[in-house]
């Protein structure tokens, strides 16, 4: 999507105010870590836009930025939806066996067994515990919840995640 030197920390949602802030629904798993953050890019379709942040607010669980880029209300109202990306040396440090979204999304999905199933789609993030969404062979939708006993390796440097199918899984 946006190449490994970039991460997705936010989507611009609205405008606030009339002195060109901009209302963002964080994507990361920590919204305080906008406090910290100094410069982040518009994903304006065309191009990327470098952006100094000036001030953060947090209401409501939105984050609220003003950035040097953006000027008025009018500017802000033409980034409704706009990912905000920073560089992926900005990025918090991962914990061991922590990994960034963008880094396992494509990889291929195999059983322990050997078995290919698909190709990791989507990983959503339900609250309990996440939930990778593979994509199978045949076209159809895999869920299964990450957890200790479903997942059993994660190696992006192979391409692949290793899992166990629990019986019934594949029968939903």
């Amino acid at each position: 999507m946006y190449g490994s030197d970039r991460l997705r920390v936010g989507v611009i949602t609205s405008p606030h105010g009339i002195a060109g802030e901009v209302n963002v629904y964080p994507t990361t798993d920590d919204p305080a870590r906008f406090k910290y953050l100094k410069k982040v890019y518009i994903d304006n379709i065309k191009e990327l836009i470098p952006s100094n942040i000036e001030s953060v607010k947090f209401f409501k669980g939105m984050v609220i930025l003003k950035l040097d880029t953006v000027k008025d209300r009018n500017a802000a109202e033409l980034l409704r939806k706009r990912d905000l990306l920073i560089d992926r040396e900005d990025a918090v440090p991962l914990e061991e066996g922590e990994f960034f979204i963008c880094d396992l999304v494509g990889l291929e999905v195999v059983t322990d067994g050997g078995e290919r199933l698909g190709v990791l789609e989507d990983i959503l993030q339900t609250g309990a515990n996440d939930v990778y969404s593979v994509k199978m062979e045949d076209g159809k939708e895999l869920l299964i919840p990450v957890t200790d006993e479903c997942v059993k390796s994660i190696e992006p440097e192979n391409g692949k995640i290793i899992v166990h199918l629990l019986p019934g899984l594949l029968d939903l």
